[in-house]
């Protein structure tokens, strides 16, 4: 919790520092918002629209599993580069599910990455376009480089979407291997879309030239930082690879961790870290994290919920908001908007004390205004079974 800045809220100046402790996912959208409210005073969308839209100091793009994320620019290349896996095989995984339409093709997906970026610029340069859009252009250009036989293959009805291409889903996957290349970025959302751009045109320039090594060890430090100590498939899945893909990452920092041992199974901290993580920190008061929050993407889910409510916390589509009380997560909650009142419907796991509620109720009103709504009704269902 003090890694992942849950002990106190921090000020609003410190915003970029907070965002930049391991990224903070954006998805459902609208979540990003919700964790950096849960971890800094005084946020609010138009501050946070400013920092990506103006200032350029935020940035949003794909990460991490192939999931939106926002982190400060400054640290681009450590949630790009650093993400980007070493081998095609590995980065086929991160971006998982586009292996069978390249068997299709007969094409490798760096070839086809490569076809793509080829394509990005004429298409891209001075718009900001939607994803269905931009895939559609980019595939109708690249399948003018394929052959008769791959032509076929990628302009038919693939499995992905309903009246998709094969050919233009292709390029939806090799998108996210765009992003994490510094190639593009996503822009404000408008309505219902985040629209690309290309990240040099958005930036007003490149990416400065890293060290892929040094990026993949800044990542990792920071993710041990905020979720050890850990192991090499706790580390792999939260990136969205294998365990097997990860000692790229893993071997430039080895000699800076400490193995400790953790209900009968090795793990490992960074040793600097080790002395706190002896320390006590207390923990008082409520937040009300939202779905895919941080804090919830550490893999040893054992450590902060019990066992029993693991499917109440994590659910593969619309997963709840999580409810951190005094050190623990004690319940889930939900959402729902009717005109300017936002109601939020919380199930404990257990009896919750009239202290808990009030804070959960006063933490409540700035989640309503963040989600554009003037009243917030809270009502608590029976606890969790």
């Amino acid at each position: 919790m003090h890694a992942n800045t849950l002990l106190s809220r921090r000020p609003i100046g410190d915003l970029l520092d907070v965002a930049g402790a391991c990224a903070v996912q954006n998805s459902p959208p609208g979540s990003a918002l919700l964790a950096l409210a849960a971890r800094v005073d005084g946020v609010t969308g138009d501050h946070v629209d400013h920092l990506v839209a103006q200032d350029k100091s935020l940035l949003q793009t794909w990460c991490m599993r192939g999931s939106p994320f926002f982190f400060p620019t400054a640290d681009a290349p450590v949630f790009t580069t650093g993400v980007l896996p070493t081998t095609e095989a590995a980065r086929l995984r991160l971006i998982g599910g586009v292996g069978p339409a390249l068997d299709t093709l007969g094409i490798g997906l760096d070839e086809v990455v490569k076809r793509t970026v080829a394509q990005i610029g004429p298409v891209l340069s001075q718009r900001a376009t939607a994803i269905g859009e931009l895939g559609a252009e980019l595939a109708d250009r690249i399948a003018d480089t394929l052959t008769a036989a791959q032509r076929t293959a990628w302009q038919s009805p693939g499995p992905y979407g309903a009246n998709q291409p094969l050919g233009e889903a292709v390029v939806h996957f090799c998108l996210r291997i765009l992003t994490l290349r510094g190639i593009v970025c996503l822009a404000p959302r408008t309505g219902n879309t985040a629209p690309f751009v290309l990240l040099e045109e958005w930036l007003d320039g490149p990416l400065p030239k890293t060290d892929p090594a040094a990026d993949r060890a800044t990542l990792l430090r920071r993710y041990l930082r905020c979720y050890g100590p850990s192991s090499r498939g706790e580390f792999a899945t939260w990136l969205g690879v294998r365990a097997g893909d990860v000692d790229p990452w893993w071997d430039t920092v080895a000699n800076e961790l400490t193995p400790v041992e953790y209900d009968g199974r090795r793990r490992w901290i960074r040793t600097e870290d080790l002395e706190e993580l002896r320390s006590a920190h207390e923990a008082s008061g409520v937040r009300l994290l939202p779905p895919g929050d941080p804090y919830t993407q550490t893999r040893d889910r054992d450590t902060i919920v019990d066992p029993k409510y693991r499917r109440a916390v994590w659910k593969t589509v619309g997963a709840p908001g999580v409810v951190l009380a005094d050190g623990a997560v004690a319940g889930i909650w939900r959402p729902r908007k009717s005109g300017r009142t936002l109601t939020l419907t919380v199930t404990p796991f257990q009896s919750m004390s009239s202290r808990l509620r009030a804070l959960l109720r006063e933490e409540a009103a700035p989640v309503a205004t963040l989600r554009g709504a003037t009243e917030v009704d809270v009502r608590f269902d029976d606890p969790a079974s």
